[in-house]
């Protein structure tokens, strides 16, 4: 290492311990989570119901109620999915990926996390973010006891999708695209990833670990043309996975088109593992 990025590193890592936890974790859960009321200029909820899930925090005490949109499939028979995004933007942003998967065979189900769009106000972070998770998979539960049902998550929402699939018991499958191993791979893959945050963070989203204990088949897809999260650590994710599983690399997928783009091989993939019908 140079040493003017000595000098740096050391500069960083005095700041880091001297800052304070608090300052520290809600610095972290800001960067991280991007959470906003805003959504993304293109969105369209047309046709997409407005749900609300209340329930009280184990982790904080308080009330709290979820923003969701609901988009039923024609099948009332269909298989259910929750929805799980990423960082920035509400859950509005994420209508075109609601439509492409419900063209996929499923009734879909996708939250806001609290601190984004209509849901509770508050800073976000990875233990309250998977509390979230479990309250919408429970509310599926409820509500549509027989059926199956999946859980599917993008980038940021992939790592709180395996959080939760490792928890729960229940679920038919897990999907995943454009995510990763843990949150130290993605800033270590990033151009100052050479600094030494690994031991400062507090947000780590251990999925490497995680998803060992998923007994479901997990399904994790990447975009080959993703820059800001390398399939390099889609891959690693795949292979510490133990139970059935597969890995799809849409080729020219980037990390926000691979939805679109692969659809097709998506379909395939439902088929193939699921026996889900081709759509």
């Amino acid at each position: 290492m140079r040493p003017a990025r000595l000098v740096l590193a050391s500069l960083c890592c005095t700041l880091l311990a001297t800052s304070g936890c608090a300052l520290l974790d809600a610095k972290q859960r800001e960067w991280i989570f991007q959470p906003t009321e805003r959504t993304w200029h293109g969105a369209d909820t047309s046709g997409m119901e407005d749900v609300w899930i209340d329930f009280r925090s184990q982790l904080s005490g308080e009330a709290v109620r979820l923003h969701a949109l609901w988009l039923p499939a024609e099948d009332p028979a269909a298989p259910v999915l929750l929805y799980l995004h990423g960082a920035r933007w509400n859950v509005a942003g994420s209508s075109p990926r609601i439509r492409r998967m419900q063209s996929l065979g499923f009734s879909v189900l996708a939250i806001d996390y609290r601190g984004f769009g209509q849901s509770s106000a508050g800073l976000p972070s990875e233990k309250l973010a998977i509390e979230d998770a479990h309250a919408a998979w429970d509310w599926l539960a409820q509500r549509h006891p027989q059926h199956e049902r999946y859980i599917f998550g993008h980038s940021l929402g992939g790592a709180i999708a395996v959080a939760l699939a490792s928890e729960v018991e229940d679920e038919r499958g897990t999907l995943v695209e454009g995510t990763f191993t843990r949150m130290s791979d993605v800033i270590g893959s990033m151009r100052w990833g050479w600094l030494p945050v690994g031991p400062f963070l507090t947000q780590t989203f251990d999925s490497a670990q995680r998803v060992a204990r998923i007994g479901s088949p997990l399904l994790v897809v990447h975009g080959s043309g993703d820059r800001l999260i390398p399939p390099e650590l889609g891959q690693q994710l795949y292979a510490a996975a133990q139970g059935p599983k597969r890995w799809v690399l849409v080729e020219g997928g980037s990390h926000h088109n691979t939805n679109a783009v692969g659809l097709p091989q998506y379909r395939v993939a439902l088929k193939e593992m699921f026996d889900l019908p081709a759509r």
